[in-house]
């Protein structure tokens, strides 16, 4: 176990405070974008990352995924980085970034001397991106866009503190995966839940409203799967329980996640699916799509529009609609470490985006997913209407 000592006590109490920028009222998108819920306690006093991310240079960081909001940066810089004139080797440069909270989803904190003393992390980190519209990853937020660049497993492997199987293990994962069910942090400990992991992708945080349910499993509303993982893979500061798995996270107060739930769903059910590029997908094709979807393919018995899922179709509101992994033909080893055993729907909007798919990313684009149902369910189409069925999907 990783443990959190009393020698970091000092710095843990400086750090429990939220991170907001000129905000009396914390709203929606300032938590999502800048509340680290006092996970400096894992990401500062247990794994040293500050230590870690001081020798990192931004062309490193840039490799692993992390992005950089153009808008947070003075005009200065962005002509300067424009001219090429900012030296992308120098690890002075990105405490630079840190300072000017320009990295997606990273807090630092500075001392007097311009130190980096403390890192923490916000849920923009995994579940927003950039447009690119400066260079490749640099440019507008895309908030609830999953980071399908960001190898999270790399970055953790970074730490000074861990031991090198789990380094080792975490380097395994890949771009645009994380395994929420490896691990947990009780606010003192790294306890390690399931061995070897099993990394799911990345998923969209946009266009929840009317889902409810919006992790693979279903495990609960959104704002349960938030606190769980705000507290026990985020590292915040704050309580969880579920006696499904078995888990109980108790901090001592203050709890900083609880309260900033509501807010957080807000903004969330807020961000809209992003529309599909013009002249991204051939519209007659679409059309003959969407009847195939509709009726011969039967994607609609499950993918249920306008949500596109049947999760909230069961017989109680508050509880999931779920299907088991053979009715699905999903793997079972990943649903039988979460609190329902079973699968969600996958809702389908803004399916374009974040290839590639389903829980484990085996499908590596849409028409793997067609082949996928096609046969499993022994539809039996034509190659014409796969194309046309993909077609379909790419305009949701």
């Amino acid at each position: 176990m990783i443990r959190f000592t009393a020698a970091a006590a000092s710095l843990y109490l400086l750090t429990l405070a939220v991170v907001l920028p000129n905000a009396q009222q914390p709203d929606g998108q300032a938590i999502f974008r800048y509340d680290t819920f006092g996970d400096e306690q894992l990401w500062t006093n247990v794994l040293k990352m500050h230590e870690a991310i001081a020798k990192v240079d931004p062309a490193t960081a840039l490799s692993v995924g992390l992005k950089v909001d153009v808008q947070a940066l003075p005009p200065a810089l962005v002509g300067a980085l424009r001219a090429n004139q900012v030296n992308l080797a120098d690890p002075a440069v990105t405490k630079q970034l840190l300072q000017l909270r320009a990295v997606v989803g990273v807090i630092g904190r500075f001392d007097a001397g311009g130190q980096l003393v403390s890192i923490g992390v916000t849920c923009a980190l995994c579940h927003s991106t950039v447009d690119n519209s400066f260079t490749k990853g640099i440019g507008r937020r895309l908030d609830g866009w999953p980071n399908r660049d960001l190898d999270v497993g790399k970055i953790v492997a970074l730490s000074p503190a861990l031991p090198d199987s789990l380094k080792a293990e975490f380097q395994l994962w890949g771009p645009g995966k994380y395994d929420p069910r490896h691990h947990v942090f009780d606010g003192f400990n790294l306890r390690i839940l399931n061995a070897p992991s099993q990394p799911v992708v990345i998923p969209p945080a946009y266009g929840l409203k009317g889902v409810e349910f919006e992790t693979f499993t279903g495990d609960g509303p959104i704002s349960y799967w938030n606190a769980y993982v705000g507290i026990s893979q985020m590292g915040g500061h704050g309580n969880f329980s579920d006696s499904r798995i078995g888990l109980v996270i108790s901090q001592p107060p203050p709890d900083l996640v609880t309260p900033q739930l509501p807010a957080l769903l807000d903004y969330q059910l807020s961000l809209e699916a992003p529309d599909p590029p013009r002249g991204s997908f051939n519209q007659q094709a679409a059309n003959r799509g969407r009847r195939l979807f509709n009726d011969e393919a039967r994607c609609r018995t499950c993918h249920e529009p306008p949500r596109f899922t049947d999760v909230v179709d069961g017989p109680k509101r508050e509880e999931p609609l779920l299907h088991s992994p053979g009715e699905v033909g999903a793997e079972p080893l990943y649903a039988s470490k979460s609190a329902t055993k079973r699968y969600r729907t996958t809702p389908l909007r803004g399916l374009w985006q974040h290839p590639p798919y389903f829980h484990d990313g085996h499908a590596a684009d849409l028409l793997a997913v067609v082949n996928h149902y096609d046969q499993r369910l022994g539809l039996r189409l034509t190659a014409e209407q796969k194309a046309d069925l993909v077609e379909y999907l790419k305009s949701l």
